[in-house]
């Protein structure tokens, strides 16, 4: 009967042994693939955050667009504007396999080594709204946004025929996030109309972030130091309202009342309320719904095509004249 038991013993130890042993393998495993209930695809969406109105009218865009019901299942990864975490969550999506990564990024540089990731892992990157720099453009399949380069241009010609021979033109500079590619074509486009126009001056610039908070705080330090400003070229609506709020807790005068004459960028709802009021000047599109176009470049993708490298969108620039009410409720952002 001892021997028996013994016998027992053993057998229950070697079971356990291999149990563990088991266990031991899953945990050193490849991670599963990521879960597609139904056959859905799978999309990893690196967001740079929710800095602005235009960021969560993007955001919304690629929700509304990428559905279970439409047979998606979609993973939003939110970066709060830090480019180390969008660098994580591409390698997370890359973990749990999904079947195609859309980036925002949060600067143009530094993406190379993540993106070579995603390329070994024949995961397609597609980069939306803000463009990258890489040794190899072959780490992505197709970018979609705003011409940004081009909206400056926009901006810059409204100058020129509105401030048409004033000989000494004083502009405040308020950009976005540095290094970003709507802060990058927008400055350029100043810089050279500056450069193209003798009489013309930044005499202040600095970086609100996009945000309306840091827009109030640069507007407030710009004001501290001079108040003969002519023009302020914000880079978006929402510096732009932070900058209208400044203005008028300073008694400075500002759009209809005369004195400073804001430019802006994004021509939000908000932001053509604010056109229409002759608070700002002018305002210059930029269409943050690219969840369609997305779905578009993954459709093509799908079926054997192979899209467009770069796509620009459509826009247009708008002044209290060349907006109606209706436009404006209309408005999707």
């Amino acid at each position: 009967m001892n021997k028996l038991f013994a016998l027992l013993g053993l057998f229950l130890f070697v079971c356990t042994l291999a149990s563990c042993g088991e266990n031991g393998a899953e945990k050193s495993a490849p991670a599963p693939e990521a879960e597609k209930p139904g056959g859905l695809i799978v999309v990893g969406f690196s967001q740079v955050g929710a800095e602005s109105t235009w960021r969560m009218a993007n955001t919304k865009s690629m929700k509304d667009t990428f559905t279970e019901k439409k047979g998606y299942k979609l993973i939003i990864r939110d970066a709060q504007q830090k480019q180390e975490r969008q660098v994580a969550a591409i390698r997370d999506f890359i973990r749990q396999r999904v079947n195609f990564i859309v980036l925002a990024p949060v600067t143009e540089h530094g993406w190379d080594e993540v993106l070579q990731e995603a390329a070994s892992a024949s995961i397609p990157v597609i980069i939306m709204d803000r463009m990258i720099q890489i040794r190899d453009e072959a780490l992505f399949v197709s970018w979609v946004g705003s011409d940004f380069r081009k909206e400056g241009d926009v901006a810059v010609a409204w100058m020129g025929k509105t401030f048409t021979g004033k000989k000494d033109l004083k502009i405040a500079h308020m950009q976005g996030t540095i290094g970003s590619s709507a802060q990058i074509g927008r400055s350029e486009g100043l810089r050279e109309g500056v450069a193209g126009n003798a009489g013309w001056t930044i005499v202040l610039s600095a970086s609100g972030e996009f945000t309306q908070v840091n827009g109030k705080e640069v507007m407030e330090r710009f004001l501290s130091e001079r108040r003969d400003i002519d023009v302020l070229y914000c880079e978006n609506d929402n510096m732009a309202f932070g900058a209208i709020q400044a203005l008028h807790e300073a008694n400075v005068p500002y759009g209809a009342q005369g004195g400073v004459q804001i430019i802006s960028f994004d021509a939000t709802r908000a932001g053509l309320e604010q056109t229409l009021a002759r608070n700002i000047s002018f305002n210059v599109e930029c269409n943050p719904l690219h969840g369609p176009r997305v779905e578009k470049i993954i459709r093509q993708l799908q079926s054997g095509q192979i899209p467009a490298k770069v796509e620009h969108v459509d826009e247009r620039a708008f002044d209290a004249a060349t907006i109606s009410k209706e436009e404006i409720l209309s408005r999707a952002y």
